[in-house]
């Protein structure tokens, strides 16, 4: 089992606290290109097997048959595998707790932060705002692993998808800002506009589909 941080925003982590977010959806970098032979489809060029690979063929889940590469070439890891999350943050003198960046909690005041960081605080805290690139691990206090993993095209997300990525209906501050209820998917797009730029849904990238299970922290 191996373990590596990743990154989300605080509406993020607070769909993940709150058990409605089980998937996450990040680019492909450098975006596969199409195939130039017979072949069809398109190649992406893998670090970890030093070669070229065919998407549609070896980065795909075959519901647990051959897996082709999918689990040796992604940069997030196999089924098992786990992730920190990193997320924007608050140190507080010598208490030794954190101040993870969300409604739920002010770093100052009679309101104090739910949990106590694991291991040792270093001695120079304070109540700056740190960005989440950041945190260190013994900060984190979400842990997640990894159920499944996939490649596709970003519209080709389905609303159940669009639900597991934590969105839902006008109870979503996207649908309150823009004055009327609107449909998972749409709300998905929406805010992926908003994070990425205008024109990105449109642009189709082929993305990373993580989908994951709450192992330390969230929702009970």
């Amino acid at each position: 089992m191996k373990e590596r941080p990743i990154l989300f925003n605080t509406a993020m982590v607070q769909a993940i606290l709150s058990g409605n977010k089980t998937q996450t959806r990040r680019i492909v970098k450098p975006q596969p290109e199409v195939c130039d032979d017979a072949r069809g489809g398109h190649w992406w060029p893998s670090s970890d097997v030093q070669s070229m690979v065919h998407v549609e063929k070896e980065l795909q889940d075959y519901e647990g048959f051959w897996r082709g590469l999918i689990d040796d070439c992604n940069p997030f890891g196999a089924k098992g595998d786990r992730l920190w999350v990193r997320e924007s943050w608050y140190q507080k003198g010598t208490v030794g707790r954190t101040y993870p960046d969300d409604d739920e909690y002010q770093f100052f005041g009679h309101r104090q932060a739910a949990y106590v960081a694991d291991g040792d605080a270093p001695k120079d805290w304070t109540f700056k705002k740190r960005p989440s690139i950041h945190m260190p691990r013994w900060a984190c206090r979400l842990i997640l692993e990894i159920t499944n993993i996939r490649i596709e095209r970003l519209q080709n997300i389905t609303t159940e998808d669009a639900k597991a990525e934590g969105f839902d209906y006008s109870t979503h501050p996207s649908a309150i800002e823009m004055g009327y209820a609107i449909g998972a998917k749409t709300n998905f797009r929406f805010t992926w506009e908003q994070i990425y730029g205008q024109n990105e849904w449109n642009k189709n990238p082929w993305v990373w589909v993580v989908e994951f299970k709450v192992i330390q922290g969230g929702a009970a």
